[in-house]
């Protein structure tokens, strides 16, 4: 632990993520050991509870999380996720307090067909991000995979939409954030609803 953030911090931090990974596993959405999510401990320096590498996202434990730094490298034991970088990158760049990261159907299959980005308009749905109902046009960004996180949250933050608080990486899945893990979570549901909606609609 660092000066700022105690074991229990972490702890705590865990309880929440645990939480809400069984939440998305149990759609159907972090099949496997697949997604991961992440909190924000402090800004100054960026600190983030991340997921651990390799545990199904179904059965973790508030001990199954790792503190990392704004380069996504783990600060102290544990092995966070391959894309502990990109979350805090999410994180600095947007503001936002916690990250959500799932491998969902629906968003793979969009961004196949779309991969120039989703266009969402004429939805109550679209409330449940901020945006007005009708009237207004909202781009879900869609961008290519990439291994390297550093290319990958180039490219994010390049297509980034601010209206959108969500990306698709095209053969991945899903990125969404909010300020704290709820909104996170809500963002999450409500963007992959628009999905399923415009999969079934073609």
């Amino acid at each position: 632990m660092t000066a700022d953030i105690t074991a229990f911090d972490l702890a705590e931090a865990g309880a929440v993520l645990a939480a809400e990974s069984a939440r998305f596993a149990s759609f159907g959405w972090m099949r496997g050991t697949s997604g991961n999510l992440s909190v924000v401990l402090t800004r100054d320096p960026l600190r983030l509870a991340v997921t651990a590498s390799g545990h199904d996202k179904g059965e973790l434990t508030p001990a199954d999380m790792v503190l990392v730094d704004g380069e996504g490298v783990a600060v102290g034991a544990g092995r966070p996720s391959a894309e502990a970088e990109l979350h805090a990158r999410v994180a600095a760049s947007t503001g936002a307090g916690a990250v959500v990261h799932v491998h969902t159907v629906a968003s793979v299959a969009m961004g196949y067909r779309q991969p120039g980005g989703i266009v969402f308009r004429d939805l109550e749905m679209l409330k449940g991000i901020g945006q007005p109902a009708h009237d207004v046009a909202v781009t879900l960004p869609v961008i290519p995979n990439s291994q390297d996180m550093k290319v990958l949250g180039d490219r994010l933050e390049a297509a980034r939409d601010p209206r959108m608080p969500a990306v698709v990486v095209a053969g991945h899945g899903l990125y969404a954030w909010g300020a704290d893990p709820r909104q996170a979570r809500h963002h999450t549901e409500v963007v992959e609803w628009l999905l399923e909606l415009e999969l079934t609609r073609r």
